[in-house]
C-alpha cells in the first residue's frame, strides 16, 4: 500500500514532456481552426490509401489498399524518383433524409505521391489490382542497382 502511494504520487514522478504534449494539442487546434482544417483525428480517418513501400536489389514495391475501386478509376504516374497514385472513390448517395450514426468513410478525389529512396526506371513499372490490393513493381535505374566489385 505505502509503496503503491509513492509509485502513483504525482510529486515524485512527473512526465517531463507533459506540458509539452498540452502546447502541441493547444497549437494544433489553433492553426486547424484558422487554416480550416480539422484537429487532428478529429473527422478525418486518415491518409487514404494506406500503403507499404518495400525493395529488393532490383524492384521497389508498393503495396496500396484501394478497397472498392476498379483498376480503371486509378492513374499511376512514375517520375524520376517518385510515384504518384490518384483517382476518386466514390459512394451511393442515401435516400433522402437518411441519419448516419456512424460516418468514417469517405469518397471523393484522392492523391498520394511517394518519394522513392532511389532512381528508377520509369519505362519498367508494372501494376496490378487484387482483392482491393493495388501493387506496383518498380524497376531501379541501373545506377542504382548495388553493383559486386571483383577484388583482384
Amino acid at each position: 500500500m505505502l509503496i503503491r502511494r509513492i509509485i502513483n504520487n504525482p510529486v515524485l514522478y512527473r512526465n517531463p514532456f507533459a506540458e509539452l504534449d498540452r502546447i502541441r494539442k493547444e497549437m494544433d487546434l489553433l492553426t486547424g481552426n484558422i487554416f480550416g482544417q480539422h484537429p487532428r483525428g478529429a473527422l478525418t480517418s486518415g491518409v487514404f490509401p494506406s500503403l507499404n513501400l518495400t525493395e529488393d536489389t532490383d524492384h521497389y514495391y508498393v503495396r496500396a489498399e484501394l478497397p472498392g475501386l476498379k483498376a480503371e478509376q486509378i492513374d499511376i504516374q512514375a517520375t524520376g524518383r517518385s510515384i504518384s497514385i490518384s483517382g476518386e472513390r466514390k459512394f451511393e448517395v442515401e435516400k433522402e433524409g437518411a441519419k448516419y450514426h456512424r460516418r468514417e468513410r469517405e469518397g471523393g478525389r484522392f492523391s498520394r505521391i511517394l518519394d522513392l529512396p532511389g532512381d528508377i526506371d520509369s519505362e519498367k513499372v508494372e501494376a496490378g489490382l487484387a482483392n482491393g490490393i493495388l501493387t506496383i513493381k518498380i524497376s531501379k535505374a541501373e545506377v542504382a542497382k548495388p553493383r559486386q566489385i571483383p577484388i583482384k
